[in-house]
């Protein structure tokens, strides 16, 4: 999505609508419980700006009305309170050039986290694909960071963690953040990580709770 020539509310009003129908998706999965989770679309780059979901609103409640548009350091620009995460939302954008970010509490994320908390090791699985990797290809580590409420402290975690093949991060104790090139990549990518979440969960701990 780009500014539209009206400025930041032709774009803002057309990334609503697409947040409105991804947070309601993800809500009747179960993924963004209460008001849990928050997603984020690139509006403008230049200066960045990015559509955020509001803070404390029921996802599966969303309307294009709770979106709010925030700058470069998360900081809303028009619009009500944005997610107390939006500054990650747009460190991650400004880290991978992501058009768009999702941030869901899954019980396979926080669980995975803390039997894995090295990373999880993910390999020969042919929905490995749905992230652009091969399904025959060398094992690739998920990230798992630790968590932090200070969101400078845990984009710095984000930053020094992540895998440039892997779109996504577990944090510790509180959910998984993937991203791709607009709304529809993004989801996809989270539907495929939770789905190897899930399975790496069914999967008997190593005894010795590594990797």
């Amino acid at each position: 999505m780009t500014t539209g020539a009206g400025g930041d509310v032709p774009a803002l009003a057309e990334a609503a609508a697409v947040l409105a129908a991804e947070a309601a998706r993800f809500a009747s999965f179960g993924w963004m419980r209460g008001t849990s989770g928050n997603l984020s679309v690139v509006t403008g780059r230049d200066p960045l700006r990015l559509a955020v979901t509001a803070s404390g609103i029921d996802k599966g409640e969303l309307t294009a009305a709770d979106v709010v548009l925030v700058d470069g350091d998360g900081t809303a620009v028009r619009g009500g309170r944005p997610s107390a995460e939006a500054a990650l939302h747009a460190r991650v954008v400004r880290l991978t050039g992501a058009g768009a970010v999702v941030h869901v509490h899954t019980v396979a994320s926080v669980a995975m986290a803390r039997r894995r908390p090295a990373g999880v090791v993910l390999r020969g699985l042919e929905m490995l694909k749905g992230l652009g990797l091969p399904a025959d290809g060398p094992a690739v580590v998920l990230p798992v960071i630790a968590n932090s409420q200070d969101m400078r402290v845990l984009g710095d975690r984000l930053a020094a963690a992540r895998e440039p093949d892997v779109p996504a991060v577990v944090v510790a104790g509180h959910g998984l953040y993937v991203w791709g090139a607009d709304p529809r990549e993004a989801r996809h990518r989270t539907e495929v990580v939770e789905w190897l979440l899930e399975l790496a969960l069914l999967e008997p701990p190593d005894p010795d709770g590594g990797r």
